[in-house]
């Protein structure tokens, strides 16, 4: 299953298109506030497909009934560019537990790469429904290697997977290497250059929220 938000027309494009302008992600607070808001659109949609059961609040004047979240999803996000993404998840599923993974490329002499789990911290994930947050889902190497890691110490319930940009590579990778995850997507891209970057896609994200790697 694969959802892509900007199929709709919605305010949420608004968000999409300041995140990639050259000249207004310069502004890096705004750029992590619309990461935040595109991850509480998302979270909304998400929330959609989870269960619900029926409970009673007390008012002031009577008794309302009410349907819930029959459990709160655990998050997840890959350091660093996901934060404020997954910050947005986390303001909606505001009770939910969370797990911090590191992971990089490992650049070979040849110029390949490999993906380096480097740490994770996570709460119990058995029998969870786990939705792993990064804004950039390009070869998707990053995102099979943490879900793999973590797959084989817990036994997830449910997996999803959310990001503000994908590359139809990345998106095809995942697809087969994680047949069972759900993908919440705000857009695809085609392309991408020779360094594995989206293209047009927005840049690095990383950088573009918190500054320059040195």
């Amino acid at each position: 299953m694969i959802f892509i938000l900007n199929k709709t027309n919605t305010i949420a494009n608004q968000f999409l298109a300041e995140l990639r302008d050259a000249d207004i992600q310069q502004d890096k607070a705004r750029f992590r506030c619309n990461q935040e808001k595109l991850g509480q659109i998302l979270a909304y949609e998400l929330s959609k497909t989870l269960k619900y059961d029926i409970k009673e609040v007390q008012t002031s004047l009577g008794t309302a009934a009410i349907s819930v979240p029959a459990e709160q999803p655990a998050l997840g996000v890959i350091l660093r560019a996901g934060l404020p993404f997954h910050q947005g998840f986390m303001q909606y599923f505001d009770q939910s537990p969370s797990a911090f993974i590191t992971a990089y490329r490992k650049i070979k002499r040849t110029g390949d790469f490999i993906i380096q789990v480097d740490h994770i911290s996570t709460p119990n994930l058995d029998d969870k429904i786990f939705i792993l947050c990064d804004t950039m889902l390009a070869t998707g190497q990053s995102i099979v290697a943490v879900c793999k890691e973590l797959m084989a110490q817990y036994k997830i319930k449910e997996l999803h997977i959310a990001a503000v940009i994908a590359s139809t590579e990345g998106v095809a990778h995942v697809r087969a290497n994680l047949p069972k995850a759900k993908l919440w997507l705000c857009a695809i891209d085609d392309e991408m250059t020779s360094k594995a970057y989206i293209v047009p896609g927005l840049g690095d994200a990383g950088d573009l929220a918190f500054g320059e790697k040195a």
